[in-house]
């Protein structure tokens, strides 16, 4: 069926993470373990020489497009596999030219707001980065860095053009994998699709930010009675990895709603009146 770009009633925001939820639970050992391998993925990437960072911000848009195919499988009793993460490579040249060029450009963006968002912080950014890899590192250090005016603005302006960045790549790598759209008409049909969905992606966010904030009060609560707080911190890795899993899930019914449920074949996406 041809893509079609909808309009779409704010409520569906919480559904679709709920529908992401449904699905993880058909198949929750499969998608846990994708995920990991898409951690695993991004850990090697990061030890290349010069380029490793790079090229793990690059290959974010490919990974997360293989996480949708997988989820599309899945939705249609098909099997999930690490596979899936290149099988969009493995389409026709000009699809692959594409998504190719998505990853460089999609990397480039990344890199600039790193380095932009170091300089307004005047590298407090980069020190917080260090510290929190350290395990070590007292949290009274911790807190005087987060007290520096510079982190505060430097964490808005990420906050304010990472969102700016991730508008546009939204839905572009699906809409070339299934829509065989090319690299400019992908970020135009994503942005106008992000636009005209602007309040489901709004209760969308909502919906995380609310989920993850009622987790970490529920096990603080929950820990601190029963006298083992230190707890809480352990509890919250396995929760981040679902919570994370989930999230990647939901990325396809965010573009179903958007567009339609699609195969491979699908054709351009019309404006819908």
């Amino acid at each position: 069926m041809p893509l079609q770009l909808k309009r779409v009633p704010a409520r569906n925001g919480l559904r679709w993470m709920r529908d992401a939820f449904a699905l993880f639970a058909r198949r929750p050992l499969a998608f846990t373990s994708l995920f990991a391998v898409f951690l695993f993925a991004a850990l090697v990437l990061s030890l290349v020489p010069l380029l490793g960072g790079v090229l793990q911000m690059a290959a974010l848009p490919l990974l997360t497009l293989g996480f949708m195919v997988a989820s599309r499988s899945a939705q249609q009793g098909g099997p999930v596999t690490p596979m899936q993460y290149v099988e969009p490579l493995r389409a026709d040249p000009a699809r692959r030219r594409s998504l190719l060029v998505l990853c460089a450009l999609y990397g480039a963006g990344a890199v600039a707001i790193l380095l932009l968002c170091d300089a307004v912080s005047d590298g407090a950014l980069r020190r917080l980065q260090t510290l929190l890899a350290d395990p070590d590192t007292p949290p009274a250090a911790v807190d005087a860095l987060l007290a520096e005016p510079g982190v505060t603005w430097g964490m808005l302006t990420f906050g304010v053009l990472g969102t700016a960045l991730a508008v546009p790549f939204w839905h572009a790598p699906a809409l070339v994998h299934w829509g065989a759209q090319g690299v400019a008409q992908s970020l135009f049909s994503s942005t106008l699709a992000v636009w005209r969905s602007r309040g489901a992606f709004f209760v969308y966010g909502l919906a995380w930010m609310a989920l993850i904030l009622v987790f970490g009060l529920v096990t603080a609560v929950l820990f601190g009675l029963l006298g083992v707080r230190q707890l809480a911190g352990v509890a919250a890795l396995p929760a981040g990895l679902l919570f994370s899993t989930v999230f990647y899930i939901s990325l396809l019914f965010t573009f179903d709603d958007s567009f339609g449920e699609v195969g491979s074949d699908a054709t351009p996406p019309t404006l819908e009146p």
